[in-house]
């Protein structure tokens, strides 16, 4: 909204200072600063609030060290982190852009399908909580609508690289950016397309296009390419989403987790957004998607605020209400500026929890009716389990997890060049 108050105090009434506004990196530190604040002061209130409404979490007893000490802490804290992501990016983002519209969405809808989660599980006293299955339709349901939009939507585009223009870019030289901008205006065609490529790690040409699957179809495959790019979408943001829950289990960790991710993938839309660096970089590049360093911006910031209150020992744990939307940002952010294949790197601690599950209940099913009796590979599952059963302290665990998330974080990046 500020967005739109001060271009009008720029463009009409010519106040001095009042551009400052139009720039993406004055706006992403804005609403960094504002999630951070919102999330430390409305943190307090919320606690105090849920402690007197008594909304405490029930623990299971699951034989870990230190779990009994945690029984009665106030949940539903992903309020938190909803409160300091919308507020910031409502104040500071452009939101006719419609990769903003998209993330608002996701961050309410998943944010509404964890509160409902969490408010059986405390109020109806229903430990099961949402069935499985309804939390599932849920994000196939946003999934598609994510899918349906970024494919069908006008405004949702990329430009490819102009044919007749190259600019050496190789040597290493002061003037190498300052090569490319002089020809910024020819690097790319300025005819918009509607596009299903997407950016691939550790080849060549760096891109590949959903519509190939189906090329086998005839001369006319890419009219059908949705077909395919949908359910790719809603795989990925039911995959990341539930990744992200599963990994919510000890203090701070997907909080933590959360702001590597969030933080490199601010570094990826900025340098897709912006025609030097695509360029340069040799990535795609797509028009009006360097909005989305405000939302992510706001995003990062809400997670290291509510780390203030969920770090070891937590004073608040975020539940199904932050935990369900933080996985679901993750991956829309993702699909939305063409990122997506990156996950499996980028998001490894979340695939690594997924994987352990998936593998120990595999494991025991199959080994029960083969043996008769069910076997496991890790002590317990979760992963992050597994390290406390073999006596790690969690704060110990939660550090190291989150150095090979900064590792993680550092390769995806390193993949833009790596090819």
């Amino acid at each position: 909204m500020l967005y739109y108050f001060f271009k009008y105090l720029k463009s009409d009434l010519d106040i001095p200072g009042t551009g400052v506004f139009q720039y993406i990196s004055f706006r992403a530190a804005l609403a960094i600063i504002t999630s951070l604040i919102i999330s430390l002061l409305l943190g307090k209130s919320i606690i105090h609030l849920l402690r007197r409404k008594q909304v405490g979490e029930t623990v299971r007893n699951l034989g870990l060290t230190g779990q009994q000490e945690k029984q009665g802490t106030p949940t539903m804290g992903g309020l938190i982190i909803l409160a300091a992501i919308l507020i910031p990016t409502l104040l500071f983002a452009r939101l006719g852009n419609v990769y903003v519209i998209i993330m608002i969405v996701t961050t309410v809808w998943l944010g509404i399908i964890g509160f409902i989660d969490d408010y059986i599980k405390v109020f109806k006293k229903d430990k099961s909580g949402l069935a499985g299955r309804f939390k599932i339709l849920g994000q196939v349901g946003l999934g598609l609508i994510i899918g349906l939009t970024l494919y069908f939507n006008p405004y949702v585009v990329v430009k490819e690289r102009s044919a007749n223009v190259q600019i050496m870019v190789q040597r290493q030289t002061s003037n190498v950016i300052e090569d490319i901008r002089q020809h910024e205006n020819v690097l790319y065609s300025p005819k918009e397309i509607r596009s299903t490529a997407t950016t691939i790690p550790f080849i060549k040409n760096h891109e590949f296009d959903y519509s190939r699957l189906i090329a086998w179809t005839g001369k006319d495959y890419k009219k059908w390419a949705w077909l395919i790019f949908v359910p790719v979408v809603i795989l990925i943001i039911t995959a990341v989403s539930n990744g992200a829950n599963i990994t919510d289990g000890i203090d701070g960790l997907a909080t933590g987790t959360s702001a590597i991710v969030g933080t490199t993938l601010g570094i990826l839309a900025y340098v897709s957004g912006n025609t030097v660096f695509a360029n340069y970089l040799n990535i795609m590049y797509i028009p009006n998607s360097g909005e989305l360093v405000v939302f992510i911006a706001a995003f990062v910031g809400a997670c290291v605020g509510f780390l203030w209150y969920n770090a070891y020992p937590a004073q608040v744990f975020m539940g199904d209400t932050g935990s369900l939307a933080l996985g679901g940002i993750i991956a829309t952010f993702a699909i939305a500026i063409r990122k997506e294949l990156l996950i499996p790197v980028l998001c490894g601690i979340f695939l690594v929890e997924n994987l352990s599950v998936v593998i120990q209940v595999s494991y025991f099913k199959y080994t029960r009716k083969k043996y008769g009796e069910g076997r496991r590979i890790f002590k317990m599952s979760p992963l992050h389990h597994h390290y406390q059963k073999l006596g790690y302290h969690e704060s110990k665990i939660v550090s190291r997890f989150w150095i090979v998330g900064i590792m993680l974080a550092v390769f995806t990046l390193v993949t833009l060049k790596l090819r």
